[in-house]
């Protein structure tokens, strides 16, 4: 049979289970979007920019079973997507990237958007397949879908020339999708080993991220047959769920809230699942990891990397944790250890760092504390929380509880500014029936805010809270603290309505304490329209979060003698001579 490459592309697509494709169309890819208008399958999505294309897809890929894809011209498109294809490279997040290509047949040289696409996106993907017939566009594509949700989860760029587009070519097929691959063989004497290990110790720990996000109800059984913490990395947040007694925060370091540093002070075996000790998730490398550290993960590349592990196991963690349990219960009859002591101790600490962000309402700023307390109140467990890079971050890791997996998206390891609107796009879109909350700094919101015109235009009810300081608050704090400058880091007048205005958002604005209830209860009312809202609160950011505090001691603590003298000298000289 005879069939154009575009045909062949959206029939694969279809197989895989896409349900959204996000860019804009060009010269190049204008085959491809024409056949996606065929399909009853995949709606395209045209968004205002490739960089929010590749953070709607990450979206979609953080929190539902589809996975995100990007559909995108040469060169300009690719060089514009990059950012969310290295955030979902660096975070192990699935993501297909479909580009149109230059000729091949024509023979011409200096075409429009002619480009080295393998060159260039290699440091991001996890592969690159480039269109060379006809008969292997399913194949392909389905190889990439493999690739991009194996292992360890990343993004595949396609290009398709655009005479396999075009014109119609030989397939003798069409191949219904089939799974290829396989999870590593578990070893279990490993399995066993771990068990040994952790029931010995007197003060396990367990540390879980975003590898272990399916695996939660594992990780709560292993956690109360050990009486053990468990803390988790910034991007698995979600990954164990708040409401657990003995769930202790984001870290258990320097950086960390006094519940997770209280309650692994003494940790003497630790059990580390989906996580890589990456610099944010450890506070700049500032954790102390016990000698018993059992590290489960499905790339083996993580292992040993930053702290050495006693026991290494390659495994995807649903299953690990699962065996775990199941060893762990035989050992211990199933008799929970008593940790009615340590959940105590995490409750009160808690309650008591919490309390220290209300010590008494604001009338012309927004209190974080008081904040969160409120919109705690008004969400629930399907709620999908998406944040942006910045000190609304860690604010977010701190006072914000989440109770259910992949329902708190973070950027992390890329650490990408101007992710939050765009990926609260893409969950809105999986998502339609919860709420989705997009927590994001002002500096942030500057860099993708037009893509609320996305969310007016397929009218996806997402609630922006926008902490609006007027700096880049995360680095002019940092710069605050031992320069006593803020150097190109104070943003400039921004109208947060205009924005609302321009792209069709309701816009509610929050002074102060007093407001804080009725704006949100308003803000989620709009929403329910089907109509994106964008909350401008102007955030009280003076009180410094642990992890800001952690990180600063702990690189600090590295100087030498000589060094350390110098810059405390400086911040000393600067602070008490310059106004």
């Amino acid at each position: 049979m005879k069939k154009t490459g575009a045909s062949l592309a959206v029939y694969a697509l279809e197989q895989i289970g896409v349900k959204y494709t996000f860019g804009i169309p060009g010269v190049h890819n204008i085959e491809l979007y024409d056949e996606l208008n065929n399909s009853d399958k995949i709606e395209p999505v045209l968004v205002t920019h490739e960089g929010g294309a590749s953070f709607m897809a990450l979206g979609v890929s953080c929190t539902s079973s589809s996975i995100g894809t990007l559909m995108i011209v040469p060169a300009a498109g690719t060089t514009n997507a990059m950012s969310g294809i290295g955030e979902a490279f660096l975070d192990g997040i699935p993501m297909l990237i479909f580009s149109g290509g230059t000729r091949q047949d024509s023979g011409r040289h200096y075409q429009l958007h002619q480009l080295d696409q393998e060159n260039l996106v290699k440091e991001v993907t996890k592969a690159f397949f480039r269109i060379r017939s006809h008969e292997e566009i399913i194949s392909t594509i389905y190889k990439a879908y493999d690739i991009a949700t194996s292992g360890e989860p990343g993004p595949v760029f396609i290009e398709i020339p655009m005479e396999y587009q075009m014109f119609k070519g030989d397939v003798t097929e069409l191949k219904p999708y089939q799974k290829s691959f396989k999870n590593p063989t578990l070893d279990k004497t490993k399995i066993k080993a771990a068990a040994e290990l952790l029931i010995q110790a007197k003060n396990p720990g367990i540390y879980v991220g975003w590898g272990a996000a399916e695996a939660a109800k594992y990780t709560e059984k292993i956690s109360e047959l050990l009486g053990a913490p468990v803390a988790t990395t910034l991007q698995g947040k979600a990954s164990f769920p708040a409401s657990n007694p003995l769930h202790t925060g984001f870290g258990f370091g320097p950086n960390s809230v006094p519940a997770c540093q209280k309650a692994f002070k003494n940790c003497d075996a630790m059990l580390a699942v989906g996580v890589r000790f990456s610099e944010i998730a450890t506070g700049s490398f500032g954790v102390t990891v016990p000698e018993n550290l059992t590290h489960i993960d499905i790339n083996p590349e993580v292992f040993d990397k930053n702290y050495p592990s006693k026991i290494s196991i390659e495994a995807d963690a649903k299953e690990a944790l699962n065996l775990l349990a199941e060893e762990l219960e035989n050992l211990t009859k199933n008799k929970p250890k008593d940790s009615s002591a340590l959940a105590k101790l995490i409750k009160e600490e808690k309650v008591k760092y919490f309390n220290e962000w209300k010590e008494k309402p604001l009338e012309d700023k927004v209190s974080p504390g008081y904040f969160f307390e409120t919109l705690t109140k008004y969400t629930d467990d399907d709620t999908r929380f998406i944040v942006d890079d910045g000190k609304h971050t860690y604010l977010a890791a701190e006072l914000l509880p989440v109770n259910r997996s992949r329902h708190f998206v973070s950027p992390t390891d890329f650490n990408c500014m101007g992710f939050c609107v765009p990926a609260a796009i893409g969950a809105k879109f999986m998502n339609p029936k919860s709420k989705v909350v997009g927590i994001v700094g002002d500096g942030g919101f500057l860099m993708t805010s037009l893509e609320t015109l996305t969310a007016t235009t397929y009218k996806k009810g997402v609630v922006y809270f926008v902490f609006h300081d007027g700096e880049l608050g995360q680095i002019s704090q940092f710069q605050k603290i031992p320069l006593k400058r803020k150097v190109a880091t104070i943003i400039g007048d921004v109208k947060i309505k205009g924005i609302a205005d321009a792209t069709g958002a309701t816009y509610f604005l929050m002074a102060n304490d007093a407001e804080i209830e009725e704006v949100i209860q308003k803000a989620f009312k709009e929403a329910e329209k089907d109509i994106p809202v964008i909350v401008d609160v102007i955030i009280d950011y003076s009180k410094k979060t642990m992890m800001t505090k952690g990180v600063v001691k702990v690189n600090l603590a590295r100087f030498s003698f000589k060094e350390k003298v110098r810059f405390i000298g400086r911040a000393a000289k600067r602070h008490l001579l310059e106004k």
